[in-house]
Parts: structure tokens; C-alpha cells; sequence
């Protein structure tokens, strides 16, 4: 088998794909399939991109992440590993939140669906603790580009693939249903936990009690990071570089449903379509990832980007067309993959193996957090006061700060500076 085709075939980066999967659904849950729900219910705009609020908890994550890194679950983490005993509790805990969203009624009861959305938005997100943990550590340095790459192809396929499955049921048995059949897309992490076990690189530090614990698991990872040569650039990069992707991707099932589409070609285009483009933006980001390596890889990514939310005003001028909804939604995806395997590669690269799970929900969570914050109190209102065409070309100029900062780090070597040794 030739040499880089290899590490697609090895248990690590096929676990990293089973773990993506079941890291995409959850999210998928609240992020889109419940935007377009809400907006068949008749709730407003204002009230929907509120619900972006909820997904912020996503960004709440390292709140609670030391607690993943570093509490044992009694009985099981003695059986089958502390990270392993994680993802069964975790999945547990997702599955009953997506069937719980499934089953309130927005128009009839806003404030349950407030509730199960949540719920959701908390335990996938201390899913996604355990799932990046368990990935970083079973990956070996040479599988860290082919593993990020495996990753963000099971994200996009679990997320597609549950968002797509609970439109094309819910359009025949309701939207309880819908959100039952998706629980599915909970259980290929646990396959990838039993396919490569505890992960190799996990490392179990000395137990601690009272305040050197608390040292140990919150101030520890946070001080290990701070204390490298550049780091609060390279935050503030992290912070702002996918503010404006953000603020766009949250609205676009909105704007789909003021244009007109059915949710069967959302589903075919938006989901089926789109991923498709973003597989393929994977694969040429592989590529070009190898090519060109990580540092100029990240760049044009960033400039890919800036320019494909550009494509939803001229969707939006131009109305109706699955012709048009297919190129945009293509493009987007596209450039999205192709940049997010640099990115997600780097990231990954800036961990310490001894706070794998708190650093990893500290940079990824940091990657959204203005975007989200932004997206659930301002863009409805946005939107309803300058039209679709006018927002989408804001958020195109919203991350030029973030490509303008990353040249300045690339000129003063703080990308490599700031890598965990």
C-alpha cells in the first residue's frame, strides 16, 4: 500500500473517524435540524438565533473539562479505562437528551424545548471532551494530519447523516421519531473506544486531594499554556479567526426557509450535497496540507473562508434556485474542510499530553465562542434590519482581522513557537 494512503487504513485514524461521527450528531441536533423546526413552528427570528445561546455551552466547555481529565467513574473506569468509562457515560447521557428534544413541542411548549436543548448542548459537549481527548491520545505525531483529517469526515458524515435522517423521517413520522432514530449516531465512538481501548497516550498524573487537585486539573493546563512564548497572540487568534463562518452558519436554515426550500431539498442539497463538497474539501486540504504544509495550508484556508460566505448574498439576491443553493452550500463546505485540517491539526499540536482534554475544549471552545455569542443576540436583529444579502458580505469582512493576525504570526514564527513540546 503506498506510503501516504497507509495511515488511512490503521486503527488510530479509523477510530478518529468513529469518533467524529458521534461528535458531529449532538450538535447537528441543536445547531440545524432544531433551526428548521422552529422556524416550521412559527417562531420568530429573534427567538431562533437565540437558541444559538444554547450552543454557546459548547464554548462553556473547559469549564468542566478538568473534571473529564481527571475523575475516575467508580467501577467502570476500573474495567474499562477512565477514558473509555467517559465516552459510555457520556453517550448515555446524549442519547437521552436528543430523544427528550424529539419528543416537547416548540409551539405549544417553548420552554421544554428551551430545556432539552440544553441538555443537549451540555452532554454533547461533554462528549466532545472525551471524544478529542481519547483522539489526540491515540494518535501517534505522524498520524496527527491523517487523524485530524479522519476526524473532521466523521464529524461532517455523523452530522449529516443524523441531521438528514431526522428531516427525512420527521417528514413522515413526526419529529419525535426523527430525533430517535438519530440516537443512533451516539454509538460509533463507543466502537472506536473498543477498537483501539485506552488510549496509548494517556497520561494518569498522581491523584491529589483538596487544593492541589483543583492546582493540578484547572490551573495546571491553563499555566502550562500561558507560559509559552506567544500565547496570548495565538488565543486571540483562535478567538476571532471563525467569528464570521460562525455568525453565517448559524443563520443559513433560516434563510433557507425565507427562500422557500422544502426540507426535502434542504436535506438533499444542504446535507446531501454539502457533504459531499466537504469530504471533498478534506481530501484536497489533505492534500494540500501535505504539499504546502501546515503553516501556508492554515492561510489559504483562512482566505477560502472569508470568500465562500460571500456566495449566500448572491443566493440570497438572487431567490429560489437549487441551483444556486448546491453552489453556495458547495463552496462553503468546501472551503471549511479544507481549512479545518490545518487548523484542527494545529490545535491539536498546541496540547500537552498531561491536559489533553482541558486544552483541547479550552482551544476549540475559544474557536466559536465570540461567533456563537454574537450569532444569539444580534444576528436575527441584524438580518431583519439590513436583509440577508448585506449580513452575509458583513461576516465576510468579520474575519479579515483574523487572517491579517495570522500573517503577523507567521512573520514573527509564533506558530510552530507556541506547539507543546
Amino acid at each position: 500500500m503506498p506510503a501516504g494512503v497507509r495511515p488511512y487504513f490503521e486503527r488510530a485514524p479509523i477510530a478518529a473517524l468513529l469518533l467524529g461521527m458521534s461528535s458531529g450528531f449532538p450538535f447537528a441536533m441543536i445547531a440545524s435540524t432544531l433551526t428548521t423546526r422552529l422556524a416550521e413552528a412559527g417562531i420568530d427570528k429573534k427567538a431562533v438565533t437565540a437558541f444559538a445561546l444554547g450552543i454557546l455551552i459548547y464554548s462553556l466547555k473547559p469549564i468542566w473539562a478538568p473534571v473529564v481529565d481527571k475523575a475516575r467513574i467508580p467501577l467502570l473506569a476500573g474495567l474499562i479505562g477512565q477514558r473509555r468509562a467517559w465516552l459510555v457515560v457520556a453517550a448515555a447521557m446524549v442519547m437521552v437528551s436528543v430523544a427528550w428534544l424529539g419528543a416537547t413541542d416548540p409551539s405549544a411548549d417553548l420552554g421544554s424545548t428551551i430545556a432539552a436543548a440544553l441538555a443537549v448542548a451540555f452532554s454533547g459537549a461533554t462528549y466532545d471532551i472525551v471524544i478529542d481527548a481519547v483522539r489526540i491520545e491515540s494518535l501517534t505525531t505522524r498520524q496527527l494530519g491523517v487523524g485530524s483529517g479522519m476526524a473532521q469526515y466523521g464529524w461532517r458524515i455523523g452530522s449529516a447523516g443524523a441531521g438528514a435522517l431526522v428531516l427525512f423521517v420527521a417528514s413522515r413520522a413526526g419529529w419525535s421519531i426523527g430525533y430517535l432514530s438519530a440516537t443512533l449516531f451516539a454509538l460509533p465512538a463507543l466502537a472506536a473506544g473498543w477498537l483501539v481501548g485506552e488510549p496509548a497516550g494517556h497520561v494518569e498524573t498522581v491523584s491529589r486531594r483538596g487544593l492541589a487537585a483543583v492546582r493540578e486539573a484547572v490551573i495546571g493546563p491553563l499555566a502550562d499554556f500561558a507560559r509559552r512564548e506567544g500565547a496570548g497572540v495565538v488565543l486571540l487568534f483562535i478567538l476571532i479567526h471563525k467569528m464570521g463562518d460562525t455568525i453565517a452558519n448559524l443563520s443559513f436554515r433560516l434563510l433557507f426557509h425565507d427562500l422557500g426550500f422544502t426540507k426535502d431539498e434542504v436535506a438533499t442539497y444542504d446535507i446531501g450535497f454539502g457533504l459531499v463538497a466537504y469530504l471533498v474539501g478534506l481530501f484536497v486540504g489533505g492534500v494540500v496540507y501535505t504539499r504546502i504544509g501546515m503553516k501556508r495550508a492554515v492561510l489559504v484556508g483562512l482566505v477560502l473562508i472569508a470568500l465562500s460566505n460571500l456566495s449566500f448574498s448572491v443566493l440570497a439576491a438572487y431567490g429560489h434556485s437549487t441551483l444556486g443553493l448546491a453552489a453556495a452550500i458547495g463552496f462553503e463546505n468546501f472551503a471549511s474542510s479544507l481549512g479545518d485540517v490545518a487548523i484542527v491539526a494545529y490545535l491539536s499540536a498546541l496540547c500537552n499530553l498531561r491536559f489533553t482534554a482541558t486544552q483541547f475544549a479550552l482551544l476549540s471552545s475559544a474557536r466559536a465562542i465570540l461567533g456563537r455569542f454574537v450569532s444569539g443576540t444580534t444576528a436575527g436583529t441584524l438580518i431583519e434590519r439590513v436583509g440577508y444579502v448585506d449580513f452575509y458580505m458583513l461576516t465576510a469582512c468579520i474575519t479579515l482581522p483574523g487572517i491579517f493576525l495570522y500573517l503577523y504570526m507567521l512573520r514573527r514564527g509564533l506558530v510552530e513557537e507556541v506547539t507543546a513540546e
